[in-house]
């Protein structure tokens, strides 16, 4: 039986739920894996070439997180719009949503890429990157800025896709991606060229470009990602179909398209600052607790692919029962998920509890380093589980459109429960440790949020409605809900 089923082999409003939200999950969290193996690939080659073109990276990529972030709202409201849409049964309206998302995605890239690019320099060195670093991280930086149309188009391609029911074909595309990308960094980094003897004499090859290649590897290999995505679209061969016809600008379905996406921007990036502002905390105790800190962020980034996976799919099926008329099924659909993910991720957390020195010792062999690791891995081993209740049913949320509901839970779990606790538990209660319990206090604090605003069944008030016309009827503004 093959671990990856294509949207014609999965039901995703009729019958059993397991079925389709496991095999709807798997070929995401194999994404995700290669979108980290991607990140890898840059890291490696570069400390390959030089220390400071590490750090540049190391200083570019929060920026890119930021924006990758921003781009996330959009890519959730064309996956809304497309999985309401197609629950519906109305295939023309999907191919709407899906051609409007399309055109905005590369508008609103490129205007951002326009307005960033002046920017940046002034923003790393307010960063921290010193002199040395600051003209590197700046190269990698303006090269994203201007290819950020390609990374958007991307990233839209893969929810639109994932709104439809397929999610084979994104991992297949991005497999492809991050083998070329791989391909390409240490001859754009380190340069390759080969001297041809007569009669064709001269040179031939890639010039070295250090840090700017490695951009220039991610841009191209995202923007050929993009072009196969559109191609696949146009066809019409799989999941959804985009029409030149409806990609022409219309303002009024914007203003549909933000209702959604704002909110799921305000999400993405009220997690991508929260964690930049945990480091003022972390920065306020030795290196050796900062350099804990990093090595544990990255390992529970691992660890949690698979409830970010799956609240992607509980989305999706939540948003086409929606549109069916099943808001039962959809919600059979989140709970499902969240028992699911607190069983599997609460597992994981017992056996990193008992056996967390070997994960961190793979990192560092710094005795100060192992030791505060192996303190963080283990207070933050209880919120395993709470983190898959709030990643289900924060994708039910998203899935009936109740994008702003997802971002509130989120800005007052990580801006209004973690940083202040964090701050206050290690100044004056527990020393460092406070740090590490506030991962703890705030996932169960955010999942009982999640829950019980779950079970209030406002979320169930949104859904694609019938009205005349081509364009698709307005998912109810989750901003101006009374109920909510």
């Amino acid at each position: 039986m093959s671990l990856f089923k294509g949207p014609d082999e999965l039901e995703l409003t009729e019958g059993g739920i397991a079925r389709p939200l496991v095999f709807l999950s798997l070929p995401i969290v194999v994404t995700n894996l290669m979108q980290t193996a991607y990140n890898l690939a840059d890291t490696f080659w570069l400390g390959q070439y030089s220390t400071e073109a590490l750090a540049a990276i190391s200083f570019a990529f929060p920026i890119v997180f930021l924006l990758i972030a921003l781009a996330m709202g959009l890519s959730v409201a064309g996956s809304v719009l497309v999985a309401q849409h197609t629950g519906a049964g109305e295939t023309g309206e999907a191919e709407y949503a899906a051609s409007q998302t399309v055109t905005f995605a590369f508008l609103g890239s490129a205007l951002l890429g326009v307005l960033s690019y002046p920017l940046l320099e002034p923003l790393l060195g307010l960063l921290g990157a010193s002199p040395g670093v600051l003209p590197r991280a700046t190269a990698y930086m303006e090269v994203i800025a201007l290819g950020l149309p390609f990374m958007f188009g991307f990233f839209v391609f893969n929810s639109l896709m994932r709104g439809a029911g397929d999610t084979v074909t994104p991992m297949l595309v991005t497999f492809g991606t991050v083998v070329l990308n791989v391909v390409l960094d240490p001859f754009l980094i380190n340069g390759w060229t080969v001297v041809r003897g007569a009669p064709l004499v001269g040179t031939v090859g890639f010039p070295e470009l250090g840090i700017e290649g490695a951009a220039i590897a991610t841009i191209f290999s995202r923007s050929l990602a993009m072009a196969v995505g559109l191609g696949i679209m146009l066809s019409g061969s799989r999941g959804i179909q985009v029409n030149f016809g409806d990609m022409g600008p219309d303002p009024t379905y914007l203003r549909r398209i933000l209702r959604i996406g704002v909110p799921a921007s305000i999400e993405g990036t009220s997690r991508a600052l929260s964690m930049n502002a945990l480091l003022l905390v972390v920065g306020l105790f030795s290196t050796p607790v900062v350099a804990a800190f990093g090595i544990g962020t990255r390992l529970l980034s691992v660890i949690v692919l698979p409830a970010m996976a799956i609240g992607r799919s509980v989305e999706t099926i939540c948003g086409q029962n929606i549109g069916a008329g099943k808001p039962d099924r959809a919600a059979q659909t989140s709970y499902l998920a969240a028992k699911g993910l607190f069983a599997m991720l609460a597992g994981a957390g017992v056996v990193l509890f008992l056996f967390p020195t070997p994960v961190v010792a793979a990192f560092t062999d710094d005795a100060a380093v192992l030791a505060e690791g192996t303190t963080f891995l283990r207070y933050a081993s209880f919120s395993f589980g709470f983190i898959g209740i709030l990643r289900a049913f924060s994708g039910g949320f998203r899935g009936a459109g109740k994008t702003m509901v997802a971002a509130a839970i989120s800005i007052l779990g990580l801006g209004l429960i973690r940083l202040p606790f964090a701050y206050v538990a290690s100044q004056y209660l527990w020393g460092v440790r406070g740090i590490w319990i506030a991962f703890f206090v705030s996932s169960a604090a955010s999942a009982t949020i999640a829950w019980l605003w779950y079970r209030r069944g406002t979320w169930r008030e949104t859904g694609v409605r019938e009205r005349p016309g081509r364009a698709p009827p307005d998912v109810e503004d989750p901003a101006t809900s009374p109920n909510d």
